[in-house]
């Protein structure tokens, strides 16, 4: 049998401004401006429902990041480094931008 070993890719990181809705899976360096938890209420299978929203951002705009449940204590990766050489862009809200769907006709 073949020794066939998983090589990790190294992850490919993207800035605020580079988001797009409806997406998943990004990498981000970002700092955290705000957060608050903003449901918690008991199910029927006495487990608890939670919500945190947390305000982040990088020197490109902030999006509102949403956690759910597990999520909510859960953090990514977190290694101690220099300081960000950076300043949240606290003014380009990313996340207040309002998408729509639309359907084109071609004639």
């Amino acid at each position: 049998m073949a020794d066939t070993k998983a090589t990790k890719r190294k992850p490919v990181f993207t800035k605020v401004d580079n988001l797009r809705p409806g997406t998943s899976g990004h990498n981000l360096i970002v700092k955290v401006v705000s957060s608050k938890l903003v449901l918690q209420k008991g199910r029927p299978d006495d487990r608890q429902m939670r919500i945190a929203e947390c305000l982040v951002g990088d020197e490109t705009g902030t999006i509102l990041f949403t956690a759910r449940n597990d999520q909510v204590d859960k953090w990514g990766r977190v290694e101690v480094t220099e300081p960000a050489n950076f300043i949240v862009k606290e003014h380009n809200n990313l996340s207040l931008v309002e998408y729509e769907l639309v359907n084109v006709v071609e004639e």
